[in-house]
């Protein structure tokens, strides 16, 4: 599914057999219209400018930490990227014209592969346990592992930047 390229270079062991740390459980799932990853959009730009929605389907035992959510405009779904490979250190991106290490990317393929969305909430349903938002940029059936309120007040810096070095990043 990834296809190693020039510069690329993976970690002497896969971080997916080694012993746990910790213990991370899944709390539902995500409904998205990707099915392939040529088909799903790179970032929660892309995927706005596609104008199509998504879900999160949280499992039932879950559901009562929905309370109160449904006065967020914004929340932070924080996903499990199930497809991805964890041995990558090094990675050299399509746009990109030198390789970069996994930690100055955003690409899912990442020692602990874990997804950070931040979305409009359209709509919520606490005893179904249904998130709609306004766009995702992950594929259909993407694990879940957290949801938090996004507080524009604590979460944006207006004034944060990354130096550009290369055009298309």
């Amino acid at each position: 599914m990834f296809e190693k390229r020039d510069g690329e270079i993976a970690l002497a062991d896969d971080p997916a057999a080694m012993p746990a740390d910790g213990h991370v459980v899944f709390i539902g799932r995500i409904r998205s219209p990707w099915t392939s990853r040529a088909d799903c959009p790179k970032n929660m730009a892309a995927a706005r400018e596609r104008g199509l929605m998504a879900t999160v389907e949280i499992d039932e035992a879950f559901r009562p930490g929905l309370e109160r959510l449904d006065g967020a405009s914004h929340v932070i779904i924080l996903s499990w990227f199930h497809h991805a490979p964890r041995n990558l250190i090094v990675q050299k991106p399509r746009h990109a014209s030198e390789p970069k290490g996994v930690f100055a990317l955003r690409s899912p393929a990442r020692p602990n592969p874990v997804g950070l969305h931040v979305a409009k909430l359209l709509a919520l349903d606490v005893a179904a346990g249904l998130l709609t938002l306004d766009a995702i940029d992950v594929l259909d059936g993407t694990p879940v592992i957290d949801i938090k309120p996004y507080f524009a007040s604590i979460d944006a810096f207006p004034d944060a930047t990354i130096a550009r070095r290369e055009s298309g990043e």
